[in-house]
């Protein structure tokens, strides 16, 4: 599916009974993000924002923090959401900066940790970012915590779309029943949280166009890609995971159908 052509509406099905018992899919792939991975064709794919940041990231390797939680959250992802929706979904995510011409090829660009070692974009690629979100595309932000990188955020997010403000998604918006019925009552928090507690409440967040199209959508507090990640690990809960995976289907059928 590409910004370069008009979006398919896309009909979910079914029900996501038991999400996080969905089991393992194959084998792991080192991380090695330069160079980055060819990308697999199907109907939809996930794309990572690859973008230049110093770090050490993840659980299988040392890669930047755009990386984080891969390659598990899209093993343990990617085929549920095949499973429960009519999408040929690729079996891995693209990894596509934003300067590529390819950006526009992806309907959903997936931002993991902006905040920790900050994302900052150059004026280009916010220019970028502001024309791919404009077209069509839909960004998530996930896995970033507290008023510090929720300042370092938001400082990035007024260079992309300057005047447009942040605000909390409505109990009632079709984001949070285009599929599952959802709501933003339950945090979902990182493994490392498990034990220390999370860094303040939860934060549903969303930006939206001139027509009320949401084309940001905010996790603040929030791990969906970890969640996402510890799909198969015991001591993660699998009630997280399961309703992470929920919200991961409403987010993708509403970047596809919106």
């Amino acid at each position: 599916m590409s910004l370069r052509l008009p979006l398919l509406g896309i009909t979910a099905v079914s029900c996501l009974a038991a999400a996080a018992a969905y089991g393992q899919f194959g084998g792991f792939r080192q991380r090695d993000p330069n160079p980055l991975p060819p990308h697999p064709q199907a109907e939809f794919h996930i794309a990572r924002m690859h973008y230049q940041a110093a770090g050490c990231a993840g659980r299988r390797g040392c890669g930047s923090y755009w990386s984080i939680d891969y390659p598990d959250a899209e093993i343990h992802f990617l085929p549920a959401l095949e499973r429960f929706t009519r999408l040929d979904v690729a079996f891995d995510s693209a990894h596509v900066n934003l300067i590529d011409d390819e950006l526009f090829d992806y309907p959903l660009l997936f931002l993991q940790q902006p905040g920790i070692d900050p994302w900052y974009p150059t004026e280009y690629e916010a220019e970028r970012l502001r024309e791919y979100l404009l077209r069509g595309g839909f960004l998530i932000a996930d896995d970033f915590h507290g008023e510090v990188e929720w300042q370092r955020f938001e400082a990035a997010m007024d260079l992309v779309l300057p005047g447009r403000p942040i605000v909390d998604i409505d109990e009632d918006d079709l984001l949070l029943n285009i599929v599952f019925d959802l709501n933003q009552d339950t945090q979902i928090p990182g493994e490392r949280h498990l034990n220390r507690g999370m860094e303040g409440p939860p934060h549903w967040r969303a930006i939206y166009d001139d027509d009320g199209r949401m084309i940001v959508a905010i996790n603040h507090n929030i791990d969906m890609g970890d969640a996402w990640e510890h799909a198969d690990d015991a001591h993660y809960p699998v009630e997280m995971t399961s309703l992470a995976y929920r919200f991961g289907v409403n987010y993708v059928i509403y970047a596809m159908t919106h």
